[in-house]
């Protein structure tokens, strides 16, 4: 591979071609960035304070041309590219807020004269990161890597160059030192070369589960750390006394937010009897109420999928999930013309065994799970290999706030919302969807060196 192509994915077409790396500019920028380490680490926490707030204010600044970048080149509808640039800049700011306590020296009371942990960077951050949200992904880790006093390289999707070059420019344009932010046009199989480099102290993927065992065995063998965030096929728990309506529209949104293209989306709908026909009823309404289409027009809710061959992967799931015995309540075929389109779809009557029951659906696929009771839902859930995210709809807070805390098997659990992600809150997975956390005071204690000095 010479060159990373950017296609618009709504219309086929070449965007742009970006020349790969080779391994000699890869070493240089490993060097640079250890170089600029030796620099940023010694900073205060009221220079990387500073740094946190310019690089929200050009993230704010030029909003409306990066999301345009997003748009084309992925095919998020342009008002959720400008909510996904705008949450960056939240990060930032939060960060800025909140850094310097997450990292102050924590007191820690023995028979010593003094004790305590204190929190130091270690060094090159590697982010191994995928193209659905793909200013997102990488702020989460960058903006608390930058905080703690490390510095970055990113390795983004290869369907993504042109958003991996605006996020370096974001970090040139806020003034931040040469080296702290370089994206790496490189393909997934060269990843090795820099884990290996001994420069390199951690890395951070988000991506589907293969990829996290790649990157993992890669790890140990070079005595690295990691973060996975990896996939995830969420249950969401609707309830006979859920408020219908409004887990209706909730499941619908989280389903269909980013074109389905989400981990945390609701990827298995799992309901009792009492109130299935009526939430079949009214996922299908509201699919069939969406628009498909160009990414920059206004009034488009849900653009095409990323790539016509993940599009093709989806169909085969839903065709197979069907010859299975699932019932298709609306969409389900590939539609004629240009474009990676695939059309709000829900299957129900999805059991055990079938693509549908089995695999991450990464796409405008609503599945609905029968369940005979509240007990045969909370087991449905748990019977998968991801552990990512969960919600739970019902009207009794205090049984629902039980189930998520207590028998669900995942990395976070909602009550009456879609699962998301939030600054403020880890966010992290179990079982196959990973391991460790981002963001909030976790997830930047994921990178330093945690260290206790002790004064006799």
């Amino acid at each position: 591979m010479t060159t990373q192509t950017s296609i618009n994915p709504a219309t086929g077409d070449i965007i742009r071609e970006y020349p790969v790396h080779s391994p000699d500019q890869v070493q240089k920028a490993i060097e640079l960035s250890h170089r600029c380490f030796g620099q940023w680490s010694k900073t205060t926490f009221d220079q990387r304070v500073q740094a946190l707030l310019k690089v929200a204010e050009v993230l704010l600044k030029n909003k409306d041309a990066y999301a345009k970048t997003i748009a084309q080149e992925m095919g998020k509808p342009f008002k959720e590219a400008i909510s996904e640039v705008e949450k960056c800049a939240l990060c930032a700011k939060y960060f800025a807020e909140n850094g310097p306590k997450f990292l102050s020296d924590q007191s820690i009371a023995t028979e010593y004269r003094k004790s305590y942990v204190t929190f130091k960077p270690i060094g090159i951050i590697l982010g191994v990161m995928p193209w659905n949200f793909p200013l997102w992904q990488v702020f989460r880790f960058a903006i608390p890597s930058l905080m703690a006093g490390n510095t970055a390289l990113l390795k983004h999707a290869s369907n993504t160059p042109g958003c991996a070059m605006i996020i370096e420019s974001v970090f040139k344009e806020a003034g931040l030192p040469e080296g702290w932010f370089q994206s790496l046009l490189i393909p997934g199989n060269r990843v090795e070369e820099v884990i290996k480099h001994p420069h390199v102290a951690a890395i951070t993927l988000t991506g589907s589960t293969p990829a996290g065992r790649s990157v993992a065995s890669l790890a140990g063998k070079y005595l690295k750390k990691t973060v996975l965030e990896l996939g995830g096929s969420d249950a969401y728990l609707i309830l006979k006394d859920a408020d219908i309506n409004h887990a209706i529209k909730t499941c619908a949104s989280s389903r269909l937010l980013n074109c389905g293209q989400s981990c945390i989306s609701a990827k298995r709908l799992i309901v009792v009897p009492e109130i299935k026909e009526k939430f079949e009823r009214g996922m299908v309404e509201s699919f069939r109420g969406q628009k498909q289409g160009d990414p920059l027009d206004a009034a488009t809710t849900i653009g095409p999928m990323s790539r016509a061959d993940l599009r093709d992967e989806l169909h085969k799931q839903v065709q197979e999930s069907i010859k299975a015995g699932a019932r298709c309540l609306i969409g389900g075929e590939v539609p004629k013309g240009k474009g990676a389109f695939y059309p709000p779809t829900v299957l129900t009557d999805v059991k055990k065994g079938m693509a549908a029951y089995e695999q991450e659906l990464f796409g405008p696929v609503a599945v609905i799970i029968p369940a005979k009771d509240e007990e045969d839902a909370i087991r449905i859930a748990n019977d998968s290999a991801y552990g990512l995210g969960g919600a739970v709809f019902t009207t009794d807070l205090a049984r629902g706030e039980k189930i998520a805390a207590e028998r669900i098997q995942s990395g976070l659990c909602f009550v009456n919302m879609m699962v998301r992600s939030d600054p403020r809150l880890p966010f992290g997975g179990v079982k196959e969807s990973g391991y460790g956390r981002e963001l909030s005071a976790f997830g930047i204690h994921e990178f330093v060196n945690i260290k206790s000095i002790v004064v006799a």
